[in-house]
């Protein structure tokens, strides 16, 4: 399993869900709505190609995917 930078996260977030409006690292991304479910399996999916290891779905909750240094802290902790 490789590290995923918490810089190459933020971008595709930024690329992909919020028309490159820059996202503080501890915005909540969830209850704000800027990244729904359907976006939650775009993510995962690129995280899961990025660190070469699958993301079991039972991890896939809002405390894990709630904000940029949340999903940083599982992907390269957890």
């Amino acid at each position: 399993m490789k590290p995923v930078d918490i810089a190459d996260i933020t971008s595709f977030i930024e690329t992909n869900f919020t028309n490159g409006r820059q996202v503080a690292s501890d915005e909540d991304l969830l209850l704000s709505g800027q990244i729904d479910s359907v976006g939650i399996m775009a993510l995962v999916a690129f995280l899961e190609e990025a660190r070469e290891a699958p993301i079991p779905p039972q991890d896939v909750t809002l405390e894990n995917f709630k904000t940029i240094n949340d999903i940083s802290a599982y992907i390269n902790n957890g």
